[in-house]
């Protein structure tokens, strides 16, 4: 049960990172036809890939969670 509760919290918070890129991809698609947003929509696109880079950390670290707790399950 313990499992569940934490697996619920990753799902949400990565819900959350989801939705997070998808706000930023839409602010960078709507600066980017604009010349004079093109430092803004590099400082977006920079987000982006930071925020990227952190959710494949966070998979990565569950994936790491799952395996620690499959092994003190078994």
């Amino acid at each position: 049960m313990i499992a569940l509760m934490g697996e619920s919290r990753i799902v949400s918070a990565l819900a959350r990172i989801e939705a997070a890129i998808e706000r930023i991809d839409a602010a960078s698609n709507a600066s980017s036809g604009n010349a004079a947003n093109a430092t803004k929509s590099s400082g977006v696109t920079a987000l982006v890939n930071n925020h990227e880079k952190l959710r494949e950390e966070v998979a990565e670290t569950m994936r790491d969670l799952d395996a620690v707790i499959a092994e003190l399950e078994g």
